[in-house]
């Protein structure tokens, strides 16, 4: 045991940082392969919960493709948990200095359950297009809380203060809060659509035509924020020109698949796609919002400064 205890890492070093990229990269992967449930009809491919069937743990081969599907983005859901606790072990051994670290990987780590639980509960509500939302809500929230650790654990720990003008932090508010409003709006949109993940599912009867144009109109908002804080970097030289950059490309790549997607009948593969995207979004978005701030100065830590100084 202590042996192991001595193996774990004790600083931020090159296994902790794959554990937090892996935790990101999966997180989405878990969308695509639930988009892939739901797109595919499979969402009742597994009827019960937590169980595949009354009698059987795993799909049988009398469910067909379906069961296949369904149960290997359970089973996806199993990956995660050992990168989660992997990633937990991984900081735990220096957690009194790295307690950021700390307690990402053990909300990442509580939130995976979480998620399943409500997974579950989707399944045995038939797939109620709420529930099924509030799903997707907690995969975002999880790919959020991921490309936060990804950012910290390339982060020097400590206080931090405001690295921009504040109006550019209001901005980046701004954004987030039109991002979510967009992702929002999407989810029901989504929810009063032809996907329904089983063809007996319920919809949430709502009128699908008037949704994907109030959908629209934060996203389209989303975008234009995005470009003024774009022109703002430049003009005023301020820092996270590349994160608001990578930022827009999610965007524009967003907004042409919606447009495709609406203008051919919704065709599975690019609903999929649109909501790949849709975290891809979330993600790009808290990367703007970790670049706000930056560590300060060993030197100048004592130095009162004009800007609002935060802890790691």
């Amino acid at each position: 045991m202590k042996r192991f205890w001595n193996w774990l890492p004790d600083h931020v070093d090159r296994r902790v940082r794959v554990l937090a990229w892996l935790s990101l990269i999966c997180q989405v992967v878990l969308v695509g392969t639930g988009g892939l449930v739901r797109l595919t009809a499979s969402g009742l491919g597994c009827p019960t919960w937590p169980t595949c069937t009354d009698d059987s743990l795993v799909n049988t081969p009398e469910m067909g493709v379906h069961g296949i599907i369904e149960f290997g983005n359970r089973t996806l859901t199993f990956v995660l948990v050992v990168i989660a606790i992997a990633m937990f072990l991984a900081v735990i051994r220096f957690r009194a200095e790295r307690r950021d670290l700390f307690l990402l990987a053990l909300f990442i780590g509580l939130g995976i359950p979480a998620q399943g639980v409500i997974g579950g509960l989707s399944v045995l509500t038939h797939l109620n297009p709420y529930v099924v939302g509030l799903h997707f809500v907690i995969s975002v929230v999880l790919v959020c809380l991921a490309t936060v650790l990804v950012v910290r654990v390339y982060a020097t720990p400590g206080p931090r203060e405001r690295a921009v003008p504040r109006w550019f932090a209001v901005l980046a508010v701004v954004l987030s809060v039109l991002v979510a409003i967009t992702i929002v709006f999407g989810i029901l949109t989504t929810g009063s659509g032809p996907h329904a993940g089983d063809a007996n599912a319920p919809r949430n009867d709502l009128n699908p035509e008037l949704l994907q144009h109030v959908h629209s109109w934060p996203a389209y908002a989303v975008l234009a924020v995005t470009l003024v804080m774009l022109v703002a970097t430049f003009t005023a030289r301020i820092p996270g020109r590349r994160a608001v950059l990578l930022l827009l490309a999610v965007e524009v790549l967003q907004i042409i698949v919606g447009l495709w997607q609406a203008r051919t009948g919704l065709p599975p593969f690019l609903v999929g796609i649109h909501m790949v995207l849709a975290v891809t979004l979330a993600a790009a978005t808290t990367n703007v919002v970790m670049g706000l701030t930056r560590r300060v100065s060993p030197s100048a830590e004592d130095v009162e400064r004009p800007h609002a100084v935060t802890t790691a």
